[in-house]
Parts: structure tokens; sequence; C-alpha cells
């Protein structure tokens, strides 16, 4: 954990200092992206035998943390590259290591099931249009989602639900569409992925029901820590914002005031209680993680209670740092509007990441029904 902690804080000076670059070019730099994955930031998830470094979750957690405190784009691409490599553990490890093992590779792409995939010999046929494919201009492997069909129809389980895989392939394959103009996370270049009738092996799609490897890692559900790492970013994000903040506020004085910005109370009040929000959600955050790790090492299994818990304190950590965020751009006053202030980007930012799926409202209901001891759908993905 140290060691990877100390990576992302050698590289953090230089990723604030590129902000504005980051933001303007609506992608991660290439050589950037080489730098973090040098630091082993994309081999976290990586299970050991496929030549990753299977860290545990809140090591993980806490380097995406930083990376998303330096800046939210660069922590987004370092999250989705992280996240994907979980998919190593559910494929057989010669494979594995073939994909994920080189160093130097980012894998990335879009698990959602935007896309088809028609049964094809001992192989699918795969066709899909996938929006929100961040950092895939860096990868050299893409992941894509999609819905399992044989002969045209919609293959179903024994539960009644579709069949869905994620399949791997070359990133070469797929043609990438420059559509990423968003009013945040701007620097993460999460464009539309298209593939159109491209063979894809059998034992390169996966479910992720069960996984090959072994290690406690792997008990966590793949969406919830996805959802985590979301909310690693926007924690990271609202930090940011404070620090930014602050750094404004000792030499900007307001209009009319004789005093600068950090000398008044109003203001005081106001980051005093943005701290504690920040600093509350970002203790159960790490408590949930912290608890279901020791399950998951101990029983090689986290049931579903502490799974909802996982992604109520995944949802609550991205909504409240979006609420700090807002605060310090409240607080920030006119000189927030502009550009050349770091407070509108970390704004803008933090409300993109509120808009992610896996931390939606709706998830709030998902896990007050797991509380209440009611049945939830079973393709919910908790």
């Amino acid at each position: 954990m140290a060691d990877i902690l100390a990576a992302i804080h050698e590289l953090v000076p230089a990723i604030r200092a590129r902000a504005t670059e980051i933001e303007q070019a609506r992608r991660l730099p290439a050589d950037l992206a080489r730098s973090l994955a040098a630091a082993g930031l994309f081999q976290m998830a990586v299970p050991k035998e496929a030549g990753g470094l299977e860290l545990e979750p809140a090591a993980m957690l806490r380097a995406i943390e930083t990376a998303g405190a330096a800046d939210a784009s660069v922590g987004w691409c370092v999250m989705i590259g992280a996240t994907s490599g979980v998919t190593a553990a559910y494929l057989p490890a010669p494979l594995a290591r073939e994909i994920f093992g080189p160093a130097d590779c980012i894998v990335g792409g879009v698990f959602a099931p935007m896309g088809k995939a028609e049964i094809d010999g001992d192989g699918y046929l795969l066709n899909g249009r996938w929006a929100w494919a961040s950092g895939s201009a860096n990868c050299r492997w893409l992941i894509g989602g999609a819905l399992v069909t044989e002969n045209g129809e919609l293959r179903k389980l024994a539960n009644g639900l579709p069949e869905e895989r994620r399949l791997s392939f070359p990133a070469e394959a797929a043609t990438l569409n420059d559509t990423w103009h968003s009013s945040g996370l701007c620097g993460t270049g999460s464009g539309e992925m298209v593939v159109s009738n491209l063979r894809v092996p059998r034992e390169r799609a996966v479910s992720y029901n069960a996984p090959v490897a072994s290690g406690a890692l792997y008990a966590f559900p793949f969406f919830g820590l996805l959802a985590l790492g979301i909310a690693a970013v926007a924690l990271g994000n609202g930090r940011g914002a404070i620090e930014d903040l602050v750094e404004l506020a000792g030499g900007k004085q307001p209009l009319d005031s004789r005093r600068t910005l950090a000398e008044r109370h109003s203001a005081q009040s106001t980051l005093a209680i943005a701290e504690a929000n920040l600093r509350s959600a970002r203790a159960f955050f790490y408590e949930a993680v912290d608890e279901a790790w020791q399950l998951a090492r101990q029983s090689g299994a986290i049931e579903m209670r502490h799974r909802a818990t996982l992604r109520l304190a995944a949802t609550h950590a991205t909504r409240t740092a979006a609420d700090v965020v807002r605060s310090m751009y409240d607080l920030g006053g006119g000189s927030s509007v502009f550009l050349s202030s770091p407070l509108q980007r970390r704004f803008r930012d933090g409300h993109v990441a509120t808009q992610h799926i896996m931390v939606a409202p709706p998830t709030f209901e998902l896990t007050g029904r797991v509380f209440m001891g009611l049945p939830v759908n079973p393709s919910a993905p908790v």
C-alpha cells in the first residue's frame, strides 16, 4: 500500500500542473497515461498470478482518491483502468497474463450490456455501440458488455433473466468516436466505442459470476467495486475543492469587505461544516470497505447486507462530496465562475460523477430494501 501511494503522490504535482491541458484536450495525455501505468496504478486489481498487484481494496481506493484530488478526470481514468483489472480474475490464468500482465498495458471499456454477442461456433460475433468509454484512447485492450443471442434470439438464464457477457478484444478492433463534449470530467475522453461483426473467442467472454482467481479481493462484487471507485474519485475531488478554497480564501477580499474571505466568520463556519461532512462520509466509506474486506478474508464471501452497505457508502460518499464541492464553489463567490478557477472545474466534475448509474439515487431504495429484509431484483448489481 505504501509503495502505490508513494507512486501516485510523486505524480500529483505534474497532474495538478496539467489540469487545464487535460481539460482542453478532453482526454488523458498519452505520456501521463504511461506514467500512471509505470506506477502500477492500472494493475492494482489484477491477480498476482496474472502479473498484477492484487492490492487490498482500501489501498486501491486511497490511490484512486489521491489521483482524484489532483484532478478528477485523471482519477476517473485511473479508476476505470484499475477496476477493469478485476476482469483478469475471471479469465483463464494464461489468458489473463497475456492481456493484463504487461506492466505498460492499460485496459478499459464499458461494462453495461449495450452490445449483442451472437453465439458463433466456439466464440461470439460481437456488435455494439457503447457510450462512456472512459480513457479508451490509451488502452491496448477494451471490454464491451453484451447480451448473448443465439440464432438472433435473446438467450435467457434459468431464472428468466437475459444472459450477459463482458468480452475482451484488442483496442484496434474498435472504432473510437469523439463524442465526449460534456459539462464535467472533460479530460476522461469518455467517447463512444463501436464494434462491428467482431469475432471474440469464448474464453475471452466472462460473466462476473464465478472468478477463477481465489484472492479475497474477488469476493467483492464487480459492480460494487466500480461504485466504490467512483466514490473514491468523488471524495478526492471534494478534498481538492476544500484545498482550492482555502488557498483562494487567504488572498481574496470580497467586495465591500475589509477582511479576507478566510477572516469572515460565515466562511469559517461553512468550511468547517464541509470538512465535517466530507470526513464523515469518508469514514463511513472506508469503514464499510474494511468490514467487507475482513469478511472476504475470513469466509471468502460477502453477504448481501454487507454488499448493500458498500453500495450505500459509495453513493453517500459521491453525493456528499458533490454537496461539499458546491458549498466551496458558492463560498468562492464570483471568482468561481471563471475558467481560471479550479473551483468551477471541481463543481462540474463532482456533479457529473453523481450521474453514474452505480451511484444514482435509486441506490438508496435498493439498499433500503435490503436493510428492511425485503427481496430485491436478482439482476440488481448490488
